[in-house]
């Protein structure tokens, strides 16, 4: 069986940007929400800042869709 690589991509990326967006959003709300969470993600995705406002979280979420479907893409590729 073989996987298809721009469903997976897709997937994937989609799965990794929501979460991403959920958890900088509920940051936003509740200040400790998903600290740790985002400043790891902080480290990998540069010019991203947790908890700076609405620019940060898009940013974050564009960051982690392309994250994502690259990762999805690799996955399904092997």
């Amino acid at each position: 069986m073989k996987l298809k690589v721009t469903a997976l991509s897709l997937a994937v990326g989609l799965l990794w940007g929501g979460a991403m967006l959920v958890v900088a959003w509920a940051n936003l709300v509740s200040p400790s929400y998903g600290r740790a969470f985002l400043e790891f993600c902080a480290s990998v995705y540069p010019g991203y800042m947790p908890g700076t406002g609405v620019g940060s979280v898009i940013t974050g979420t564009l960051y982690a869709l392309v994250d994502g479907a690259i990762g999805g893409a690799l996955l399904a590729w092997l």
